[in-house]
């Protein structure tokens, strides 16, 4: 699998030149907030975080985070895709878009379409997906994607509980 489309927007593998892209997304406010700072600060940390993440886990399963555009203009306006997380016992649906593209439904299509690519290209079972208690947003389209909340989580020592939802495919 190289792309997905929806009527407005093209997802593709992510490469290593979408480092400052990548850059610009995780030190944007609501990424830092609802996902975490993970302390990549300069476009080589982003690249080497593209190799070591998305492209090492399209390496390893076949899948991951896609860079997603709109079609028709060029630079990624966020990510959509499919992850493996140590954490959990499925695989998940995650998505992360830069700040001026939110309200627009772009997360939504995105997200659609990579649930039917794993439902009916990938042949999974099961999709789970996590979100923080805050990020109504993403709980709106997790829930809108028919994901139901399952439990609450904690993904590492210091989290005062993840959202864990899950839908049968």
């Amino acid at each position: 699998m190289t792309s997905l489309e929806t009527p407005r927007l093209s997802m593709r593998l992510m490469r290593s030149d979408d480092a400052e892209f990548y850059l610009t997304l995780q030190n944007t406010e609501g990424w830092r907030k609802n996902i975490g700072d993970r302390g990549i600060r300069s476009v080589e940390a982003a690249r080497q975080a593209l190799l070591d993440g998305p492209l090492a886990m399209q390496a390893r399963h076949g899948f991951s985070l896609l860079a997603v555009e709109r079609k028709g203009l060029p630079g990624a306006i966020g990510m959509c895709g499919l992850v493996k997380r140590d954490m959990l016992p499925e695989v998940d649906i995650g998505y992360g878009f830069l700040p001026e593209y939110w309200g627009q439904g772009y997360a939504f299509e995105a997200a659609s379409r990579v649930l039917a690519h794993a439902r009916d290209d990938l042949g999974l079972k099961r999709l789970m997906g996590i979100s923080a208690r805050h990020n109504a947003g993403s709980i709106r389209i997790l829930e809108k994607l028919g994901l139901q909340l399952q439990e609450v989580i904690r993904t590492s020592d210091s989290d005062p509980g993840t959202l864990l939802y899950v839908r049968q495919l």
